[in-house]
């Protein structure tokens, strides 16, 4: 089991941003199923001259741990797009959100995820979610991939940034 490193989190605003993405269920123990779709995006966008205008990231929609996720992959693009096929066009939010960027190993992510819930608490702030049957909803749950595999093959040196928007 890996420590947990420190986290800083802070809170910033950010606008509301224009995506591709596409959706799965999946569990804890396949993710790597939605994370493998996010060079399938790049190459739709590429194939319709669209260039991403951002870091490619995963958007947890509805978490329920014990037993599915519902999820997203996606990459930003400067304006709102039509999909087809399993591909579709949406938006991030606009609005306040507690962000963090960690530089380490992917699996290191749980870890920091937990210690940036427990900071949130301690200060009082609230998520943007919504209690359902199939589990806790997120307006937006996203973790950013900033590193390129290809240029970076050591996954220790991956930089990835969390972003959870807060509640109004």
């Amino acid at each position: 089991m890996t420590s947990t490193p420190p986290v800083h989190p802070a809170i910033t605003d950010r606008a509301a941003q224009p995506y591709a993405g596409i959706k799965r269920t999946v569990t804890m123990n396949t993710i790597p199923e939605i994370a493998d779709r996010i060079p399938q995006l790049i190459g739709w966008l590429a194939a319709r001259g669209i260039a991403p205008a951002g870091a490619p990231f995963l958007k947890y929609n509805v978490i329920d741990m014990d037993r599915e996720l519902q999820m997203e992959a996606g990459v930003p693009v400067a304006e709102q797009i039509t999909g087809d096929g399993d591909v579709f066009g949406a938006v991030l939010p606009a609005g306040r959100y507690v962000t963090v960027t960690h530089r380490g190993h992917p699996s290191e992510l749980e870890g920091v995820t937990g210690a940036v819930l427990a900071w949130a608490e301690q200060q009082g702030l609230r998520w943007d979610t919504t209690a359902t049957p199939d589990g806790e909803r997120w307006t937006a749950r996203l973790e950013l991939y900033h590193t390129n595999p290809m240029e970076q093959p050591d996954m220790s040196q991956w930089q990835t940034e969390l972003a959870f928007r807060l509640a109004d």
